[in-house]
Protein backbone atom coordinates (compact mmCIF):
# COMPACT_ATOMS: atom_id res chain seq x y z
CA UNK A 1 0.00 0.00 0.00
CA UNK A 2 1.40 3.49 -1.06
CA UNK A 3 0.92 5.49 1.98
CA UNK A 4 1.70 8.53 0.05
CA UNK A 5 -1.99 8.43 -1.04
CA UNK A 6 -3.37 8.38 2.12
CA UNK A 7 -4.37 11.73 3.35
CA UNK A 8 -6.50 12.68 6.11
CA UNK A 9 -7.49 16.77 7.68
CA UNK A 10 -7.11 18.69 10.65
CA UNK A 11 -8.42 21.70 11.64
CA UNK A 12 -6.00 23.53 14.30
CA UNK A 13 -7.11 26.26 16.61
CA UNK A 14 -3.67 28.56 17.31
CA UNK A 15 -4.43 30.42 20.77
CA UNK A 16 -2.74 32.70 22.67
CA UNK A 17 -3.16 36.56 23.91
CA UNK A 18 -3.10 39.40 21.63
CA UNK A 19 -0.32 39.91 19.65
CA UNK A 20 1.81 37.39 20.30
CA UNK A 21 1.36 36.12 16.39
CA UNK A 22 -0.99 33.64 15.58
CA UNK A 23 -1.62 34.88 12.04
CA UNK A 24 2.10 35.47 11.63
CA UNK A 25 2.57 31.79 12.69
CA UNK A 26 -0.59 30.61 10.34
CA UNK A 27 0.73 32.79 7.58
CA UNK A 28 4.17 30.92 8.08
CA UNK A 29 3.14 27.75 8.02
CA UNK A 30 0.45 27.92 5.27
CA UNK A 31 1.66 30.39 2.75
CA UNK A 32 5.49 29.88 3.96
CA UNK A 33 5.64 33.94 4.27
CA UNK A 34 5.69 35.95 7.04
CA UNK A 35 3.36 38.96 7.21
CA UNK A 36 2.54 41.96 9.97
CA UNK A 37 -1.05 41.01 9.33
CA UNK A 38 -8.52 30.90 7.00
CA UNK A 39 -5.75 29.12 6.03
CA UNK A 40 -5.33 26.10 4.48
CA UNK A 41 -2.34 24.12 3.12
CA UNK A 42 -1.24 20.23 2.38
CA UNK A 43 1.71 18.92 4.65
CA UNK A 44 3.69 15.52 4.11
CA UNK A 45 4.23 14.37 7.54
CA UNK A 46 5.95 10.95 7.94
CA UNK A 47 4.98 10.53 4.06
CA UNK A 48 1.30 10.87 4.03
CA UNK A 49 -0.23 14.06 3.05
CA UNK A 50 -2.88 16.05 5.02
CA UNK A 51 -4.59 19.31 5.03
CA UNK A 52 -3.74 21.45 7.93
CA UNK A 53 -6.18 24.55 8.73
CA UNK A 54 -4.71 26.60 11.55
CA UNK A 55 -7.40 28.99 12.44
CA UNK A 56 -6.41 31.54 14.45
CA UNK A 57 -9.49 33.47 15.34
CA UNK A 58 -7.50 36.60 15.18
CA UNK A 59 -10.33 39.79 16.20
CA UNK A 60 -12.91 37.35 18.40
CA UNK A 61 -13.02 36.92 22.04
CA UNK A 62 -11.50 33.87 22.50
CA UNK A 63 -14.49 31.87 24.33
CA UNK A 64 -16.46 32.48 21.22
CA UNK A 65 -13.71 31.40 19.02
CA UNK A 66 -13.36 28.16 21.06
CA UNK A 67 -17.41 27.45 20.77
CA UNK A 68 -16.94 27.58 17.49
CA UNK A 69 -14.38 25.41 16.78
CA UNK A 70 -15.32 22.55 18.72
CA UNK A 71 -18.27 21.41 17.06
CA UNK A 72 -15.73 21.29 13.85
CA UNK A 73 -14.19 18.45 15.50
CA UNK A 74 -11.00 21.07 16.43
CA UNK A 75 -8.60 18.27 19.02
CA UNK A 76 -5.07 19.88 18.37
CA UNK A 77 -4.23 23.37 19.91
CA UNK A 78 -1.03 25.60 19.74
CA UNK A 79 -0.68 27.06 22.35
CA UNK A 80 1.02 30.57 21.60
CA UNK A 81 2.81 33.24 23.22
CA UNK A 82 5.42 35.86 22.70
CA UNK A 83 8.85 35.80 24.39
CA UNK A 84 9.06 39.76 24.30
CA UNK A 85 6.00 39.72 26.05
CA UNK A 86 5.47 38.26 29.96
CA UNK A 87 1.64 39.25 29.92
CA UNK A 88 0.98 36.78 26.91
CA UNK A 89 3.29 34.03 29.38
CA UNK A 90 1.34 34.89 32.33
CA UNK A 91 -1.96 34.24 30.65
CA UNK A 92 -1.34 30.60 29.46
CA UNK A 93 -3.02 28.84 32.40
CA UNK A 94 -5.82 30.63 32.04
CA UNK A 95 -5.73 30.17 28.02
CA UNK A 96 -5.36 26.61 28.80
CA UNK A 97 -7.95 26.00 30.81
CA UNK A 98 -10.84 27.55 28.57
CA UNK A 99 -9.58 25.33 26.16
CA UNK A 100 -9.52 22.02 28.19
CA UNK A 101 -13.75 22.98 29.48
CA UNK A 102 -14.29 22.42 25.51
CA UNK A 103 -12.59 19.63 25.22
CA UNK A 104 -10.55 17.69 28.21
CA UNK A 105 -8.75 15.52 25.03
CA UNK A 106 -7.57 18.59 23.93
CA UNK A 107 -3.27 17.73 22.74
CA UNK A 108 -1.15 20.80 22.87
CA UNK A 109 1.48 22.33 21.55
CA UNK A 110 3.22 25.43 23.49
CA UNK A 111 5.23 27.49 21.44
CA UNK A 112 7.25 30.75 22.66
CA UNK A 113 7.22 32.87 19.38
CA UNK A 114 8.89 35.83 17.87
CA UNK A 115 13.05 33.84 18.75
CA UNK A 116 14.24 36.12 16.22
CA UNK A 117 13.79 38.93 18.22
CA UNK A 118 17.37 40.00 18.81
CA UNK A 119 16.06 42.24 22.06
CA UNK A 120 13.20 42.60 24.52
CA UNK A 121 13.27 38.85 25.80
CA UNK A 122 10.84 38.89 28.74
CA UNK A 123 10.09 35.33 29.02
CA UNK A 124 13.43 32.78 29.35
CA UNK A 125 13.65 29.64 27.83
CA UNK A 126 13.94 28.20 31.29
CA UNK A 127 10.58 29.60 32.06
CA UNK A 128 8.86 28.19 29.13
CA UNK A 129 9.91 24.89 29.47
CA UNK A 130 9.78 25.51 33.08
CA UNK A 131 5.87 26.47 32.28
CA UNK A 132 6.02 22.87 30.09
CA UNK A 133 6.75 20.72 32.76
CA UNK A 134 3.56 22.18 34.99
CA UNK A 135 0.99 21.38 31.30
CA UNK A 136 3.02 18.11 31.88
CA UNK A 137 4.32 18.76 28.31
CA UNK A 138 7.78 19.67 26.25
CA UNK A 139 8.57 23.39 24.77
CA UNK A 140 9.93 25.06 21.56
CA UNK A 141 10.62 28.37 20.07
CA UNK A 142 9.94 29.33 17.24
CA UNK A 143 10.11 32.33 14.79
CA UNK A 144 6.50 33.11 12.36
CA UNK A 145 9.23 35.26 10.45
CA UNK A 146 11.91 33.38 9.92
CA UNK A 147 9.79 30.11 9.96
CA UNK A 148 12.27 28.71 12.25
CA UNK A 149 10.59 25.42 13.93
CA UNK A 150 7.15 26.38 12.47
CA UNK A 151 6.40 23.20 10.15
CA UNK A 152 8.03 21.25 12.96
CA UNK A 153 5.41 22.29 15.33
CA UNK A 154 2.29 21.02 12.69
CA UNK A 155 3.69 18.31 11.54
CA UNK A 156 4.36 17.58 15.32
CA UNK A 157 0.78 17.88 15.97
CA UNK A 158 -0.32 15.95 13.36
CA UNK A 159 1.67 12.69 14.59
CA UNK A 160 0.61 13.61 18.39
CA UNK A 161 -3.25 13.56 16.60
CA UNK A 162 -2.96 10.35 13.77
CA UNK A 163 -1.99 8.31 17.27
CA UNK A 164 -4.52 9.95 19.38
CA UNK A 165 -7.09 7.70 17.31
CA UNK A 166 -4.56 4.93 16.67
CA UNK A 167 -3.56 5.71 13.13
CA UNK A 168 0.60 4.87 13.25
CA UNK A 169 0.70 4.28 9.15
CA UNK A 170 4.23 5.74 8.51
CA UNK A 171 4.75 7.07 12.33
CA UNK A 172 7.94 6.74 14.05
CA UNK A 173 8.57 4.00 16.82
CA UNK A 174 10.09 6.95 18.69
CA UNK A 175 6.65 8.60 19.32
CA UNK A 176 4.56 7.24 22.29
CA UNK A 177 2.07 4.80 21.68
CA UNK A 178 -1.89 5.75 21.00
CA UNK A 179 -2.87 4.07 23.85
CA UNK A 180 -0.46 5.60 26.16
CA UNK A 181 -2.00 9.09 24.72
CA UNK A 182 -5.41 8.50 25.13
CA UNK A 183 -4.68 7.82 29.01
CA UNK A 184 -3.25 11.16 30.02
CA UNK A 185 -5.56 14.24 30.08
CA UNK A 186 -4.78 17.36 29.36
CA UNK A 187 -2.06 16.36 26.80
CA UNK A 188 0.55 19.09 25.71
CA UNK A 189 3.85 17.88 23.14
CA UNK A 190 6.76 20.15 23.61
CA UNK A 191 9.05 20.51 20.65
Amino acid sequence: MDHGTIMDGWIVPVVGDTAVGKTAITLQFAWNYFVDESYRRQLMVDNRRCFIEPMDGEGMDLDEFLRDLWPRKAKGVILLYSIVSRSTFNRLEEIRKLVITKDEGAIFILVGNKCDSATGREVSIEEGAAMARQFGCQFVEASAKTAQNVELVFATLIRALRQTRGDTIGTSSTHAEPTQLRKRKNRCIIL
